[in-house]
């Protein structure tokens, strides 16, 4: 009986991290030189890679329809899109009508505009004035709105960072927030304990690794091939996986910003699926 029970549970948590494996994704990005050359061709890797979902917001030059065809034949669902902050500011309801012709769950914002590397108190309040804005005209509409952070937000204010006020400030039920872990590692936060710090707050999650030995930034810039196959680098990826459920996260999206991203894309992915 004792050795049957053994056999259930490693079986049951076999199958559990066979289901996590399924729901990488991949952040269109990582093809940006590809996909414009041949479309259908790149979300027929993506698809041969076994990934299923991906966060985007482009077609590439072909209609919705076209696109959306050609993502359903790969069996690719679009669960993230991104969108700028001044589209977020000037006309939320046509991001969530864009959103919703993609399928979409989620909307990302990646970038908080700044003047150089300069990121301010005043840059902050703005930020979670448009987002919490923009956040409950796509709630209206079923949808998420997600901040992504970039590193130059954990300057330092009053005790703790300013990314720490924007998540006072910013309610859960609007808004949220997409971690990419090297954007943390990279002005010398550690992802595992923000996670831990802030659970429920990070639905999102892009996986992406960075070169041993690249120096610490705020800038919320660094030179793309510091990317490297996830495992390889020094943002602690195994630690960070097995936090990151616990913590909350829904989807997780490979981004490779290397010019090597079409030969280290499966690489993460063998690397990811060896993690127990």
């Amino acid at each position: 009986m004792k050795d049957l029970r053994s056999i259930i549970i490693m079986l049951l948590t076999l199958a559990s991290w066979q289901l996590t494996a399924q729901e990488i994704g991949l952040q269109l990005y990582s093809l940006r030189n590809e996909i414009p050359k041949d479309v259908a061709g790149s979300l027929a890797l993506i698809n041969k890679w076994g990934i299923k979902e991906i966060e985007g917001g482009g077609t590439y030059g072909m209609t919705q329809e076209e696109f959306n065809a050609l993502c359903k034949k790969n069996n690719l669902k679009m669960v993230s899109i991104g969108a700028g902050f001044e589209e977020l500011e000037k006309d939320p309801a046509a991001v969530a009508a864009k959103a919703k012709q993609f399928g979409a769950t989620y909307v990302m914002c990646a970038w908080i505009p700044h003047t150089g590397d300069d990121f301010t108190l005043a840059d902050t309040e703005k930020a979670i004035a448009v987002f919490s804005k923009a956040g409950k005209v796509l709630k209206a509409q079923g949808l998420s709105l997600c901040y992504h952070i970039h590193g130059y937000e954990f300057r330092d204010y009053e005790g703790g960072t300013l990314f720490d006020l924007m998540v006072k400030k910013l309610d859960k039920t609007y808004v949220n927030f997409e971690m990419d872990v090297f954007w943390v590692k990279h002005p010398g936060q550690d992802p595992v304990a923000l996670l831990k710090k802030y659970p429920g707050r990070f639905p999102l999650m892009h996986l992406k690794d960075r070169k041993p030995g690249t120096p610490n930034s705020q800038s919320g810039h660094a030179d793309d091939e510091t990317n490297v196959v996830l495992g390889t680098g020094d943002v602690g990826i195994k630690a960070i996986m097995k936090e990151a459920r616990k913590a909350g996260v829904k989807h997780f999206f490979i981004e490779d910003e290397s010019s090597h991203a079409v030969e280290q894309i499966p690489q993460s992915l063998v690397f990811l699926k060896s993690l127990k």
